[in-house]
């Protein structure tokens, strides 16, 4: 029993040497050494500061780089993590400092309705008034790739002031980490790849809908398919692109947001070869 035993495992050991010898060709990606955090704010506010009455409630949850081992580099990174969220007008601010002052302008925002919202009152056999006084508004990033000096990440968005329905949308980014600045598709593709990338964009959704011709989609509430070219809107990651198309920008609302998933095999032909993501496609 015991040699049965001894003879199963020098087997398993074998084949095991085995298997990582096969593998020595596989190049790992490697994790980048920065380190992020994150704050979350969770904030509800009545008008008038009356319970009764309509509120609006205002949900963050930020996540920024706070420590790399280039200080000028993280301090750009951090920059284009604070306006991608919050917007220009916060760049220039930390990130505690962004998260404080665009709680306090979306809360001052919404008290600047509460002369309307008396005047509504005033007028109406109802109180409260209807949901149009109602606000809300969330929003989170996601680190997408975080490998080999590059960072993929989505600002994910949702609010409603009113109105039919909300809002959404989805923008990602893509940021260098050896020079700390975003990377652009003129960096990723060749010259005039436009027209090229259209075309595979359009199949893609195409085919993602189940049509067979692509002419079919404005059957299914896509807007005209001739008008859907590259946006910029895209992740990039160890298998390929992934672009988001946010409502009313190539179809109606309630197609959504439209997401397309490229892998590098498919659009080789496009990609530069000095680009600052022609490691990954190698690997």
């Amino acid at each position: 029993m015991r040699t049965h035993l001894r003879e199963s495992m020098l087997a398993i050991l074998f084949l095991g040497i085995l298997a990582t010898g096969c593998n020595t060709g596989t190049k790992k990606a490697a994790e980048n050494d920065i380190t992020f955090d994150s704050i979350s704010v969770e904030k509800t506010y009545h008008l008038l500061e009356n319970p009764d009455n309509p509120n609006c409630n205002l949900e963050i949850k930020f996540v920024f780089p706070q420590k790399y081992s280039d200080k000028e580099i993280l301090k750009s990174i951090q920059k284009q993590f604070v306006s991608s969220y919050f917007g220009e007008n916060y760049e220039q601010l930390s990130p505690e400092e962004a998260v404080r002052k665009y709680t306090e302008d979306y809360l001052s925002a919404y008290k600047d309705l509460e002369e309307d919202y008396k005047a509504e009152v005033a007028k109406s056999d109802e109180t409260p008034v209807g949901s149009w006084f109602s606000y809300y508004e969330m929003s989170s990033d996601d680190i997408a790739f975080n490998q080999d000096d590059i960072i993929s990440y989505t600002v994910s968005f949702e609010n409603y002031t009113g109105g039919a329905h909300g809002a959404h949308s989805y923008n990602n980014h893509v940021v260098n980490l050896k020079t700390g600045k975003p990377i652009t598709e003129e960096e990723i593709f060749v010259d005039n790849y436009q027209d090229n990338l259209a075309q595979i964009l359009v199949d893609q959704i195409a085919k993602q809908n189940n049509v067979s011709d692509a002419k079919e989609l404005e059957n299914i509430g896509f807007f005209s398919v001739d008008e859907i070219f590259p946006n910029g809107n895209f992740l990039v990651d160890e298998t390929g692109l992934t672009y988001s198309f946010n409502e009313y920008e190539i179809a109606a609302y309630v197609v959504g947001v439209t997401k397309v998933r490229l892998p590098y095999s498919e659009i080789r032909y496009l990609l530069r070869d000095d680009s600052p993501i022609a490691h990954l496609i190698d690997n």
